[in-house]
């Protein structure tokens, strides 16, 4: 794998540095004559935080500019009150409207569940500094696969499809943006140290360049994290080691380029949730236990990632003129292991080989299991200009990405060096005496499938009169899917080649009145699309599907009004979401179709107020309601509340937090059978900057930040069925502190 793998991304990063460069020197001969005022990022939600005024220890505030509903986590917050392992999830848990926990503490596993309004993971994009990234099979992202928080600057949450700018392959449920840090214009180094519950430990390194005259001011930085923990989850070990790094290099006074790369690894013993009895048994941590007779042993149910994430940008601002493009590549890697039945009660035993007597080699007290890949690689275009022409602005732009996937799961014994368990060749069975442990009869899946996304969109702002901009347009959509399986996912499996393509076009409308410089309002009417996931290939036929892409129609109207002391943002939207798919039959008789719709409706509020001596109040509160059409039950994972309130402190050398968040009553399953408790968490951190008092440094900071203070461990979510039909479930971790030390040289 390694050898095609490296040579592809080579090759790809070698086009990418090519092409960028070749357009930034095209752009720096355009015009001698080039304004030299500073521009923007063309990405509509980028622009945002850098205009953010207002009290800036919120975890989160609206936004002046924005065309919908927006909530802005700052970098200051991230650093100074999250847990220095957190994800992105964990980052934007307090927003309004946000359901988000990582069940093995934060950052130490997956995040499950996070929902934005009831639309799941798959159903919103993550981008990282405006480029969409995500699994082509079901559109979903993992969070522990990329970016950490040292290398995060701010996190954006966008409550809606956007307007005809926003691409991504999950435009209809909103965006979470993550920009990542830039470097520091002073040359220094800055290290980490962090010691917390659950044994958890992390150690990193940074070093910034700071501006470098004779390199035309470029500047640079690049960091290193290792991260260790037994997690909250027994016998769900991780250990992460990442490694990022940004460059930034002016080519005149309006072209700058840039350059990420980030390299993450993750080995980590991987829970699937608990039985209720389990749980009742063991406590709500059961995880993983140390019985190698078992098929939760906990070295059966191993996950090891290799990921990295690279893109040349060029960016160029001059005489009305605005262009921005960025060349990608990315790559996840995956081989994983796990029990058969790994939290449920299905009986060990693995076939034996032909002719050899029970219980010889493979036998009835064996433990069987499962050894899965998945290989994928994107590659990718995104490229945007913009010109002023009469009263207002013209802006297009396009995005091209390709993802390969190779995707394998078999069947093997895990008590006997994983060798293969050929239960799924022709005449095998579980006592069958006269099948071979082939590689070809304990194959589930042998799959490569292929996304060709292609989005491209026009819209014109539209500058009506002083403080009012009209923006309309439209975007095309087009996905692509292509499978070659020799052994097809699902219960059909068998060979399948097969193609389709959905596209459509996607019209969006916005207004956006500034009333005074500190108070603004804005009303949305947009549309959204969602390309069916790879699972409506897993039948026999998929041409006998009769499917449309679930798409959504978005109607939002909101205000925020940013004071020097308080900020105040308020939205009300309903979105009608349409052809939601579903199937029916079984075997090579299943297929799917569009079932109806789901209604999606609600109220969001959110606000700071400094009220002195180093206090601010914050507080938000959303009422969400997300029900199918045909018989009004509720869509799964979707909380009918949330509220964040908090207090924070900031003043001379301390700086502190106490937040709780609130998830109301919610469902585990489309019927409506398996209820959520509603629940609360209160979070807490606290720190004092030491300065330079220290020889040979120029700032010392200690600090400890908590994680649900009142210890509580509430049953959050469930992770699909056992084998005998029980649901396994997680419930929330419990407390969890951290002591971190961060010195600047």
């Amino acid at each position: 794998m390694n050898g095609p793998q490296d040579l592809r991304k080579s090759l790809l990063l070698k086009v990418a540095i090519s092409g960028s460069l070749i357009a930034a020197a095209g752009l720096a001969r355009a015009d001698s004559t080039a304004d030299t005022s500073v521009g923007r990022m063309l990405d509509p939600v980028l622009v945002t935080a850098q205009m953010l005024k207002g009290p800036q220890d919120a975890p989160s505030q609206g936004s002046l500019v924005a065309t919908q509903p927006q909530s802005i986590v700052n970098k200051a917050y991230i650093h100074l009150n999250d847990s220095p392992a957190s994800n992105y999830t964990d980052i934007i848990k307090f927003t309004p409207s946000v359901f988000t926990v990582d069940p093995n503490g934060p950052g130490l596993s997956e995040n499950l569940g996070t929902s934005i309004r009831g639309f799941q993971d798959g159903q919103f994009n993550v981008t990282f500094d405006g480029i969409p990234w995500g699994d082509s099979n079901d559109f979903t992202h993992h969070s522990t696969s990329y970016f950490m928080p040292q290398d995060i600057g701010n996190v954006i949450v966008d409550r809606g499809p956007g307007n005809a700018a926003t691409l991504g392959d999950a435009t209809f449920g909103g965006t979470v943006y993550v920009e990542t840090d830039n470097p520091h214009k002073d040359q220094g180094a800055t290290a980490w140290a962090s010691y917390g519950s659950f044994k958890t430990k992390l150690l990193g390194l940074r070093y910034d360049t700071g501006t470098v005259a004779r390199w035309n001011g470029a500047s640079a930085f690049i960091s290193a994290k290792s991260l260790s923990s037994n997690g909250y989850l027994s016998n769900a070990k991780l250990d992460r080691n990442d490694v990022f790094l940004k460059i930034i290099q002016p080519i005149n006074d309006f072209t700058n380029l840039s350059f990420v790369s980030n390299l993450n690894k993750v080995h980590q013993y991987t829970p699937f949730g608990a039985t209720l009895a389990q749980i009742q048994a063991f406590g709500p941590s059961y995880g993983l236990n140390t019985n190698p007779n078992s098929q939760s042993y906990y070295q059966y149910n191993l996950d090891k990632i290799t990921t990295d994430y690279e893109y040349l940008g060029a960016y160029s601002h001059f005489s009305g003129w605005t262009f921005d493009n960025k060349v990608y590549t990315y790559g996840y890697f995956h081989d994983g292991w796990n029990g058969e039945d790994p939290m449920g009660q299905a009986p060990d035993g693995s076939i034996l080989p032909n002719g050899v007597p029970n219980g010889t080699v493979y036998g009835p007290n064996n433990v069987p299991g499962q050894q899965m890949h998945m290989y994928y690689r994107s590659v990718g275009d995104f490229f945007r200009v913009a010109k002023v022409i009469g009263p207002g602005e013209a802006q297009a732009g396009v995005w091209f990405d390709h993802q390969t996937n190779s995707r394998a799961q078999f069947e093997i014994d895990a008590t006997n060096n994983n060798a293969y368990n050929p239960i799924n060749g022709p005449g095998c069975s579980a006592t069958s005496l006269t099948c071979a442990p082939t590689l070809a009869n304990s194959v589930d899946r042998l799959m490569n499938d292929y996304l060709f996304t292609r989005e491209y969109y026009g819209q014109y702002v539209w500058h009506a009169i002083d403080g009012l901009d009209l923006t309309g347009g439209v975007k095309h959509v087009s996905f692509e899917r292509v499978l070659n399986a020799t052994n097809n996912q699902g219960p059909v499996g068998g060979s399948l080649a097969y193609d389709q393509t959905w596209s459509r076009n996607l019209a969006s409308f916005d207004a956006h009145y500034k009333i005074m410089a500190n108070w603004s309002v804005y009303a949305q009417w947009a549309q959204g699309f969602l390309a069916p996931n790879l699972n409506v290939f897993y039948v026999a036929d998929p041409s006998k599907n009769s499917v449309s892409p679930q798409s959504t129609t978005n109607v939002q109207v909101g205000t925020t009004w940013v004071g020097h002391r308080v900020t105040v943002s308020a939205d009300v939207y309903k979105i009608d979401f349409n052809n939601e798919i579903a199937s029916k039959g079984g075997g090579v008789n299943k297929y799917f179709y569009n079932l109806g719709g789901v209604k999606y409706h609600g109220v969001e509020l959110e606000g700071s107020y400094n009220i002195g001596m180093g206090f601010t109040a914050y507080a938000n509160a959303s009422v969400n309601s997300a029900k199918l059409t045909s018989d009004q039950t509720w869509v799964p994972n979707t909380p009918d509340r949330t509220a964040g309130l908090g207090m924070l402190y900031r003043h001379m050398a301390w700086q502190g937090s106490l937040m709780a968040k609130y998830v109301g009553r919610r469902y585990g399953d489309s019927g409506n059978t398996l209820p959520f408790a509603s629940y609360a968490t209160l979070d807490g951190a606290l720190s004092y900057d030491f300065g330079d008092a220290l020889a040979g440094l120029t700032d010392l900071q200690v600090g400890v930040t908590a994680q649900n203070l009142a210890d509580r461990h509430t049953i959050y979510a469930d992770n699909g069925q056992t084998a005998n039909g029980d649901y396994l479930l997680f419930a929330v971790p419990g407390r969890s502190y951290q002591v971190n030390i961060t010195a600047k040289f």
